[in-house]
Protein backbone atom coordinates (compact mmCIF):
# COMPACT_ATOMS: atom_id res chain seq x y z
CA UNK A 1 0.00 0.00 0.00
CA UNK A 2 0.65 3.25 -0.45
CA UNK A 3 1.21 5.99 1.58
CA UNK A 4 -1.07 9.35 -0.20
CA UNK A 5 -0.70 13.25 1.13
CA UNK A 6 -3.58 13.82 -0.98
CA UNK A 7 -6.09 15.65 1.29
CA UNK A 8 -9.04 14.80 -0.60
CA UNK A 9 -8.60 11.10 -0.15
CA UNK A 10 -8.84 11.39 4.13
CA UNK A 11 -10.86 14.30 4.58
CA UNK A 12 -13.26 12.89 7.03
CA UNK A 13 -11.45 13.42 9.63
CA UNK A 14 -11.09 16.92 8.98
CA UNK A 15 -14.58 17.77 8.26
CA UNK A 16 -16.51 20.50 10.59
CA UNK A 17 -17.98 18.55 13.57
CA UNK A 18 -20.89 19.58 16.12
CA UNK A 19 -19.78 21.07 18.76
CA UNK A 20 -19.92 18.86 22.08
CA UNK A 21 -22.18 19.70 25.13
CA UNK A 22 -20.72 20.24 28.38
CA UNK A 23 -21.68 16.93 29.83
CA UNK A 24 -19.61 15.32 27.50
CA UNK A 25 -16.47 17.58 27.97
CA UNK A 26 -16.70 16.81 31.24
CA UNK A 27 -17.05 13.16 30.76
CA UNK A 28 -14.06 13.23 28.11
CA UNK A 29 -11.91 15.60 31.05
CA UNK A 30 -12.73 12.98 33.21
CA UNK A 31 -11.02 10.48 30.70
CA UNK A 32 -8.01 12.27 30.03
CA UNK A 33 -7.85 12.83 34.22
CA UNK A 34 -8.51 8.76 35.14
CA UNK A 35 -5.31 7.47 32.27
CA UNK A 36 -3.15 10.38 33.56
CA UNK A 37 -3.97 8.78 37.09
CA UNK A 38 -3.15 4.87 35.95
CA UNK A 39 0.17 5.99 34.07
CA UNK A 40 1.40 7.00 37.27
CA UNK A 41 2.02 3.24 38.08
CA UNK A 42 3.19 2.67 34.36
CA UNK A 43 2.79 0.78 32.18
CA UNK A 44 -1.05 1.12 31.12
CA UNK A 45 -1.63 -2.00 29.48
CA UNK A 46 -3.44 -2.99 26.71
CA UNK A 47 -6.52 -4.20 28.13
CA UNK A 48 -6.75 -0.86 30.47
CA UNK A 49 -6.17 1.15 27.58
CA UNK A 50 -9.48 -0.26 26.14
CA UNK A 51 -11.40 0.16 29.17
CA UNK A 52 -10.32 3.28 30.81
CA UNK A 53 -10.34 5.47 27.53
CA UNK A 54 -11.55 3.52 24.59
CA UNK A 55 -14.58 1.96 26.42
CA UNK A 56 -15.95 5.52 27.43
CA UNK A 57 -15.72 6.71 23.86
CA UNK A 58 -17.20 4.10 21.93
CA UNK A 59 -20.27 4.65 24.20
CA UNK A 60 -20.18 8.42 23.83
CA UNK A 61 -19.46 8.09 20.00
CA UNK A 62 -23.08 5.77 20.27
CA UNK A 63 -21.47 2.59 18.59
CA UNK A 64 -22.90 0.44 21.83
CA UNK A 65 -26.90 1.42 20.61
CA UNK A 66 -28.52 0.47 17.25
CA UNK A 67 -27.70 0.37 14.80
CA UNK A 68 -24.13 -0.66 15.64
CA UNK A 69 -22.66 -3.67 16.68
CA UNK A 70 -19.27 -4.64 18.34
CA UNK A 71 -17.50 -7.50 18.09
CA UNK A 72 -14.02 -7.65 20.22
CA UNK A 73 -10.77 -10.26 19.17
CA UNK A 74 -12.09 -10.69 16.21
CA UNK A 75 -10.01 -13.08 14.04
CA UNK A 76 -8.66 -12.29 10.66
CA UNK A 77 -6.55 -13.65 8.06
CA UNK A 78 -4.66 -13.04 5.16
CA UNK A 79 -2.63 -14.18 2.65
CA UNK A 80 -0.11 -12.29 0.32
CA UNK A 81 -0.32 -13.97 -2.91
CA UNK A 82 2.85 -12.77 -4.19
CA UNK A 83 4.78 -13.14 -1.19
CA UNK A 84 3.56 -16.24 0.48
CA UNK A 85 3.19 -14.82 3.45
CA UNK A 86 -0.03 -15.15 5.71
CA UNK A 87 -0.58 -12.34 8.55
CA UNK A 88 -2.51 -13.65 11.18
CA UNK A 89 -4.18 -11.61 14.04
CA UNK A 90 -6.94 -10.44 16.23
CA UNK A 91 -8.65 -6.97 15.84
CA UNK A 92 -9.38 -5.53 19.43
CA UNK A 93 -12.36 -4.06 18.35
CA UNK A 94 -14.63 -4.08 15.40
CA UNK A 95 -17.59 -1.88 14.61
CA UNK A 96 -20.01 -2.89 12.83
CA UNK A 97 -23.72 -1.50 11.43
CA UNK A 98 -25.32 -4.75 9.57
CA UNK A 99 -22.85 -6.89 8.38
CA UNK A 100 -20.52 -3.80 7.00
CA UNK A 101 -17.62 -3.13 8.55
CA UNK A 102 -17.44 0.95 10.37
CA UNK A 103 -14.56 0.99 11.91
CA UNK A 104 -11.43 -1.01 13.06
CA UNK A 105 -9.95 -0.36 16.24
CA UNK A 106 -6.06 -1.42 17.60
CA UNK A 107 -5.22 -0.32 20.69
CA UNK A 108 -1.86 -0.51 22.17
CA UNK A 109 -0.46 0.02 25.63
CA UNK A 110 0.41 3.17 26.89
CA UNK A 111 4.30 3.42 26.48
CA UNK A 112 4.21 1.82 22.99
CA UNK A 113 3.97 4.60 19.63
CA UNK A 114 1.06 4.37 17.92
CA UNK A 115 3.30 5.31 14.74
CA UNK A 116 4.28 1.27 15.11
CA UNK A 117 0.94 -0.08 14.84
CA UNK A 118 0.13 0.83 11.67
CA UNK A 119 1.53 -2.22 9.65
CA UNK A 120 -0.46 -4.12 11.61
CA UNK A 121 -3.68 -2.00 11.36
CA UNK A 122 -3.65 -1.71 7.79
CA UNK A 123 -3.26 -5.43 7.98
CA UNK A 124 -6.76 -5.79 9.36
CA UNK A 125 -8.11 -3.09 7.21
CA UNK A 126 -7.50 -5.04 3.94
CA UNK A 127 -9.43 -8.19 5.93
CA UNK A 128 -12.48 -5.90 5.30
CA UNK A 129 -14.40 -8.68 3.52
CA UNK A 130 -15.94 -5.38 1.74
CA UNK A 131 -12.93 -4.60 -0.26
CA UNK A 132 -14.67 -2.70 -2.66
CA UNK A 133 -15.67 0.07 0.26
CA UNK A 134 -12.90 2.41 1.89
CA UNK A 135 -11.90 1.04 5.52
CA UNK A 136 -11.37 3.25 8.41
CA UNK A 137 -9.67 2.31 11.44
CA UNK A 138 -8.35 3.95 14.64
CA UNK A 139 -5.07 3.30 16.14
CA UNK A 140 -4.48 4.50 20.43
CA UNK A 141 -2.23 3.74 23.14
CA UNK A 142 -4.37 5.60 25.40
CA UNK A 143 -2.62 9.01 24.98
CA UNK A 144 -2.01 9.17 21.09
CA UNK A 145 -4.98 8.25 18.86
CA UNK A 146 -4.62 7.85 14.69
CA UNK A 147 -7.42 7.30 12.44
CA UNK A 148 -6.63 5.18 8.94
CA UNK A 149 -8.59 4.78 5.83
CA UNK A 150 -7.84 2.53 3.04
CA UNK A 151 -9.50 2.99 -0.44
CA UNK A 152 -11.56 -0.21 -1.58
CA UNK A 153 -8.13 -1.37 -4.24
CA UNK A 154 -5.83 -1.37 -1.32
CA UNK A 155 -3.61 0.24 -2.84
CA UNK A 156 -3.73 3.62 -0.87
CA UNK A 157 -4.04 4.84 2.04
CA UNK A 158 -3.62 8.09 4.54
CA UNK A 159 -3.59 8.98 8.12
CA UNK A 160 -5.12 12.06 10.09
CA UNK A 161 -2.78 13.92 12.29
CA UNK A 162 -1.82 12.60 15.30
CA UNK A 163 -3.79 13.53 18.43
CA UNK A 164 -2.45 13.35 21.98
CA UNK A 165 -3.35 13.63 25.15
CA UNK A 166 -0.32 15.82 26.36
CA UNK A 167 -1.46 17.82 23.85
CA UNK A 168 -2.56 21.12 25.75
CA UNK A 169 -6.62 21.11 26.03
CA UNK A 170 -8.20 17.87 25.69
CA UNK A 171 -7.83 16.40 22.35
CA UNK A 172 -10.33 13.46 23.26
CA UNK A 173 -13.11 16.43 22.44
CA UNK A 174 -11.79 16.09 18.46
CA UNK A 175 -11.07 12.23 18.57
CA UNK A 176 -14.89 11.87 20.01
CA UNK A 177 -16.56 14.22 16.66
CA UNK A 178 -14.45 12.38 14.35
CA UNK A 179 -16.06 8.96 15.26
CA UNK A 180 -19.32 10.18 15.58
CA UNK A 181 -18.91 11.72 11.81
CA UNK A 182 -17.23 8.35 11.01
CA UNK A 183 -20.24 6.43 12.31
CA UNK A 184 -22.70 8.92 10.87
CA UNK A 185 -21.58 9.02 7.33
CA UNK A 186 -20.28 5.58 6.97
CA UNK A 187 -23.97 3.88 7.61
CA UNK A 188 -24.69 2.22 4.38
CA UNK A 189 -27.43 3.48 2.48
CA UNK A 190 -30.62 1.18 2.38
CA UNK A 191 -31.13 -1.01 -0.51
Amino acid sequence: MQLTDDADFFPEWRSPQASLSPLEQQLLDRVKQNFQTLLEDPPLLEDGVKMVVLAPLLDLAGFYQKPFRIQTESRIEITAEDQGAIVRGRIDVLVLHDRLWVLVIESKRSDFSALRAIPQALAYLLANPQGDRPSYGLITTGNEFLFLKTDGTAKRYANSRLFSLLNPGNELYDVLQILRALGTTLQPARS
